[in-house]
């Protein structure tokens, strides 16, 4: 495909790209791969996630998922090198190719996968995982034009999965918010509580629990209830919020 095509249409594929959430931006990215490389029978995205865990959230096909899974359990393979060392990783044919001799034999004769090329996913705070681009014959991505092509790709990828798991975070923490907010919010109209004290209700709770506050909260909000096993002064505090005469037991309240 002549590169000025494919920057067009990059163009209007990245005013897609970041426009939903995490799990959809994927699925798009990976069938933009399919349809704008033509070496690429297949594609699948590998992200990193905390502890340096690697999985596969989006792939075109079960194939990517088993070549993907693969090199996870061998930690060896071109997307292991693009994720880790690498921007761009290029086998012509895996067959012959010794820098992976565990993996490489295996996806040839399982899969029948015979070139890939992998490319590293970061922007500009932090590396995010790799495109992994892979094909059924060899020299799949050897022609003029395929690194470039797979590298503009891979950096509109990037912003918009960089952009959506922002906007996603964003959610989540005022959904969080919200959660606490409604639970306080309880605490303060059943016992008369100020906000600073329900909030320490919460916390202690939480401490004596060893569970999150965020979890704690959340029961609250859809229960009603508090852990049995809770003691806030010597005592335990009522189960049941909505229990008529019920009293929590504060000190200094």
């Amino acid at each position: 495909m002549p590169f000025e095509q494919l920057t067009n249409q990059l163009a209007v594929a990245a005013r897609d790209l970041g426009s939903e959430n995490v799990k959809v931006t994927l699925e798009k990215a990976v069938a933009l791969a399919v349809d704008l490389i033509e070496g690429c029978d297949s594609a699948g995205v590998s992200l990193v996630h905390r502890g340096k865990r690697l999985d596969t959230p989006a792939s075109t096909d079960d194939s990517v998922l088993h070549g993907d899974k693969l090199q996870y359990d061998l930690q060896e393979g071109p997307c292991m090198d693009a994720v880790w060392d690498q921007e761009i990783v290029i086998s012509p044919d895996l067959a012959h190719d010794d820098r992976w001799p565990t993996w490489a034999p295996r996806v040839v004769e399982e899969l029948g996968v015979r070139s890939m090329m992998c490319i590293q996913l970061f922007t500009d705070e932090k590396r995010l995982g790799a495109l992994n681009l892979y094909s059924k014959r060899t020299d799949g991505f050897t022609h003029d034009g395929d690194s470039h092509e797979g590298l503009a790709l891979a950096a509109h990828v990037a912003v918009a999965l960089a952009s959506a798991q922002e906007i996603e975070h964003l959610e989540t923490g005022l959904r969080n918010r919200a959660v606490i907010g409604q639970a306080l919010g309880i605490l303060m109209e059943r016992f008369g509580l100020t906000e600073d004290r329900a909030f320490q209700v919460l916390q202690r709770v939480s401490s004596q629990t060893n569970r999150k506050l965020l979890l704690i909260a959340t029961e609250l909000v859809h229960t009603r209830r508090l852990p049995a096993s809770v003691d806030l002064q010597g005592g335990t505090p009522p189960h049941e919020l909505s229990a008529p005469g019920s009293a929590l037991p504060l000190s200094g309240h």
